[in-house]
């Protein structure tokens, strides 16, 4: 009789061991899981997978600083163009100064200058004080270098009675409605009368003008130190006209000599006055044309 035999040769069952561990016996039918292995094969893996996260996040933290760096130094390095942000809005979305409504002013325009020869061609606008004194206010006048000494003055309403010749038909016929008298006297016994005729409008005036001839002439006024002249002897004289205003010369000696071709004195000594004249009726225009103006 043979001895009994516990699975034919295969090794015993130890209690201690877990069951993944026991000898598996023949073909055994009873498949039931071993928990205990299936648990720590799950706890191995789960290690495995932290492990593996915890490297690729400090080679991933690792990979975004470089290129942070990278980054960094690109825009450092370049040209002061390449320090501009680089999402600025394309040019076209940014508002342009141009677009911006411009400020908007009311159109002024700055009056234009007044015009002193207005203020002598009408008596309407010539209203400041007129009298031979006014017009001629200088005792002594130095033109050109030559010296002349103020004599008498005068003044009538009567613009016939102070003309000679064809003038008082020239004045009266066109509305003279002043005359003012001052004589001049200088050197060499050279003396010259200037007559000033008023009228309303420069129109008048510059008819008065065209109306005389070589026989118009003023009347010569003597007085304050300086003889008669130009009564019976030939006399130099000239006819002009400035705004409402016709002005006349006489020049000749006070001895009663002729005036030739070859007196340059006297011819000079009328056309200083008549400049003069010019001169201070043109000044008379500017003073009421300033006045006005600073109103």
């Amino acid at each position: 009789m043979r001895p009994m035999s516990y699975g034919q040769g295969e090794p015993p069952w130890d209690p201690w061991k877990p069951g993944s561990q026991q000898p598996q016996w023949g073909n055994q039918t009873d498949q039931t899981p071993d928990w205990a292995a299936l648990a720590e094969a799950s706890e191995s893996r789960n290690k495995r997978r932290r492990l593996l996260l915890i490297v690729g996040g400090a080679f991933a933290t690792v990979a975004i600083g470089a290129a942070v760096a990278v980054a960094v130094v690109s825009a450092n390095d370049g040209t002061e163009a390449s320090n501009k942000p680089a999402n600025l809005p394309a040019t076209a979305d940014i508002p342009s100064s141009s677009t911006a409504p411009a400020p908007s002013f009311d159109p002024t325009t700055a009056p234009p200058p007044l015009d002193p020869k207005d203020f002598i061609s009408s008596a309407k606008k010539d209203t400041a004080p007129l009298s031979p004194d006014i017009l001629f206010p200088s005792t002594e006048l130095t033109i050109g270098g030559r010296a002349y000494q103020k004599g008498a003055t005068a003044s009538t309403t009567n613009c016939a009675s102070a003309v000679q010749g064809t003038l008082p038909q020239a004045l009266t016929s066109n509305g003279c409605t002043r005359v003012m008298r001052v004589t001049y006297s200088g050197k060499g016994g050279v003396a010259v009368t200037v007559g000033v005729a008023v009228f309303d409008t420069e129109a008048k005036a510059s008819k008065a003008k065209t109306a005389a001839d070589n026989k118009s002439i003023i009347t010569s006024l003597p007085g304050q130190g300086v003889a008669a002249f130009c009564r019976t002897a030939v006399c130099r004289s000239t006819t002009n006209a400035y705004g409402r205003y016709a002005y006349f010369t006489l020049a000749g000696f006070t001895n009663g000599k002729d005036v030739t071709e070859k007196d340059a004195a006297v011819f000079t000594t009328g056309d200083d006055l008549a400049e003069y004249t010019f001169r201070q009726i043109r000044q008379r225009g500017e003073a009421q044309a300033s006045a006005a103006a600073n109103k």
